[in-house]
């Protein structure tokens, strides 16, 4: 714990030591929000893979695809895939249209305060919005590191990013993301090394709880075994509990006449009790090979193709989580339990994300929708939009993005590896899926569970506090000075900068400490839909069609961003883990507006200009 804490504090002392170093460099407006445009196109790219590879990227996908296969790294090919549209449609105009946000580039032509209030609102709902899965990733990351409450992590994390940002800006910002995500890439590498080098065993890790199985005639030939099911809402559902001789009470599942032991939690109000004997919380059921394909007990060394070849032809073993229904008060109860899965199935879609895309219309819409988000995002989203504006000149921003496709690629490679390596060899806080790759690191050293941890720590200070800059610069340069009417020379834009930047933070630990149990990729899937069906469409047709006028773009980004969220909010999805109603109540169809929110967006911005393009004379602007 000693070493643990040690490196954790090295890499916060070193974050913190870069900013107060490069604080005396971003006085000036131009360099509290762009670092004076003067960042190297090398560095920047880097830093684009730093700001991008967020909690997301590193525990949230990690952890569906150590409880979902291929389902989970299918978030990871649409992330990569949306920077496509980043490099061929806006990274050069972004640069030349813009000075410090977002709505620089959409009011380039008009001068509109209805473009650039509409802008900056969008800016901050997609900022906050991102913000949120990054503030869950940081509480159950100092969790898992140190062992302290979620709310506590929180707080740690949104602390440390206020002082970046409040120190340096965008300067402090870059060149923590360029570190950040260099030692990411680097270190993932070498876990995977490591994951190919122990390669596949059929042997589960020391001291994890696998489950047992009985026949339902050996479990009524036990001495001492009283089955109690039917109590408090157990009747009419596969598990039963058993009350043994030595007072410990276990869950079993029905399997047709095969019982098989599962973990699980009771809930009541806000105290938490594991059971089976596992102390403090910790779920300790693990994944891992039942039987490998040649019949061996290990696989020995592999290589990348060897590794995905051993895992098709072997039988995994996965744990799914359900909930009973009792009716004692305001208790429940969690359960996983045990399931055989074929290795082929993993490594296919529709293992548990995208379950039953084959049969049901309208899963295969939402599956399409959140491709459809993932894709067109990344080009919208404020905080990566104002990173092109840190290099010189459009060739920079070129440059920069090809080097940031390049890292980003390597690294959700990687994470192929490490989630496999996690379902079938690590060991997985159910409870908590977002640790995978952690506790996998864990698994093979104290050591480098600590370093992949404190890097874990760093992917969130970049990310988030690339999210505070961009909704700093929403408030401080748009609302504020643009939109208001504030007057404000550039010490007092940097001013109010940090002042919104420290109000953001404050907001964003709330909000990451309410919304701790959902998984991060699955928020930032979100985020993504936002930010497309908001951003893209108005600056898509700004780049490409002369025939856009400032009302067609104010109406579309309104349009988009309101459509978006309240489709968000009044999903399946959000009834049950935001408002804990029941998600057959909800109004919308299914999970992920893209598909109908992006089109609407480019819908209004035609629409609309093609109703006022005659008040105004319009110039073409070519990308």
């Amino acid at each position: 714990m000693t070493a643990t804490l040690s490196i954790f504090l090295f890499f916060v002392a070193v974050v913190l030591g870069i900013s107060f170093w490069l604080g005396s460099r971003a006085k000036s407006a131009q360099g509290y929000f762009a670092a004076h445009g003067q960042i190297p196109w090398f560095v920047n790219g880097i830093a684009f893979a730093g700001d991008y590879l967020s909690a997301a990227s590193f525990l949230g996908i990690c952890g569906m695809i150590a409880t979902a296969g291929y389902d989970g790294f299918l978030y990871s090919i649409g992330f990569l895939a949306g920077w496509v549209v980043a490099l061929f449609v806006v990274a050069e105009p972004m640069k030349r249209l813009g000075r410090f946000t977002f709505a620089d580039a959409l009011d380039s032509r008009f001068d509109s305060r209805g473009i650039k209030l509409a802008a900056a609102t969008s800016a901050l709902v997609i900022s906050i919005f991102y913000l949120i899965p990054q503030m869950v990733g940081a509480g159950s990351l100092i969790g898992a590191l140190l062992g302290w409450e979620h709310w506590a992590g929180v707080l740690i994390v949104g602390t440390v990013v206020i002082l970046i940002v409040a120190t340096a800006g965008m300067v402090s910002t870059t060149w923590v993301q360029f570190i950040k995500g260099s030692l990411l890439v680097v270190f993932c590498t070498i876990l995977t090394a490591m994951i190919l080098g122990r390669g596949l065993t059929t042997t589960a890790p020391e001291g994890t709880f696998t489950g047992r199985t009985l026949s339902v005639a050996e479990a009524a030939q036990r001495p001492g075994v009283r089955e109690i099911a039917a109590e408090n809402g157990w009747a009419g559902t596969p598990y039963v509990r058993f009350s043994e001789a030595d007072g410990v009470t276990s869950v079993w599942r029905r399997d047709g006449d095969t019982l098989r032991e599962c973990q699980w939690t009771t809930t009541r109000a806000k105290l938490q009790v594991a059971a089976n004997g596992v102390a403090g919380g910790a779920l300790k059921p693990v994944g891992h090979v039942a039987a490998l394909g040649d019949g061996r007990e290990s696989t020995g060394p592999l290589s990348p193709g060897g590794y995905l070849d051993a895992v098709h032809d072997a039988t995994v073993v996965r744990w799914i989580k359900d909930k009973v229904p009792v009716s004692d008060g305001d208790a429940v109860h969690t359960v996983w339990y045990p399931q055989a899965t074929p290795g082929s199935a993993v490594l296919r879609p529709g293992l548990g994300l995208f379950a039953g895309i084959d049969s049901d219309w309208y899963k295969k819409l939402n599956f399409i929708s959140l491709m459809l988000a993932l894709f067109c995002g990344t080009a919208s989203l404020p905080h990566i939009l104002i990173r092109y504006y840190t290099v010189k000149d459009a060739a920079g921003a070129r440059k920069s993005t090809v080097v940031g496709i390049a890292a980003i690629g390597a690294f959700y490679v990687l994470t192929l590896f490490i989630g496999l390596g996690a379902m079938t060899s690590g060991t997985v806080n159910l409870a908590d899926s977002n640790q995978a790759a952690p506790y996998l690191a864990k698994g093979f050293n104290e050591i480098l569970f600590a370093v992949i941890s404190a890097i874990a720590f760093t992917t969130i200070l970049g990310t988030v506090s690339g999210l505070i800059m961009a909704a700093s610069g929403a408030v401080a340069h748009d609302l504020m000075a643009n939109v208001i009417g504030v007057k404000m020379d550039d010490h007092g834009k940097v001013r109010a900068g940090k002042v919104a930047a420290i109000v953001v933070g404050v907001i964003a630990m709330a909000l990451g400490i309410a919304f701790k149990s959902l998984n991060v990729s699955f928020l930032v899937g979100w985020a993504f839909a936002i930010a497309a069906s908001a951003n893209l469409p108005s600056l898509a047709l700004l780049l490409f069609w002369r025939g856009t006028t400032k009302q067609g773009i104010t109406w579309g980004v309104v349009v988009g961003m309101v459509a978006s969220l309240a489709w968000v909010l009044l999903s399946a999805d959000a009834y049950k883990d935001v408002y804990g109603l029941d998600p057959a109540r909800a109004l919308m169809p299914f999970n992920q507006p893209g598909i109908v929110t992006i089109p609407l967006g480019f819908l209004t911005v035609i629409v609309v200009s093609l109703l006022t393009r005659s008040r105004m004379a319009t110039t073409r602007v070519v990308p």
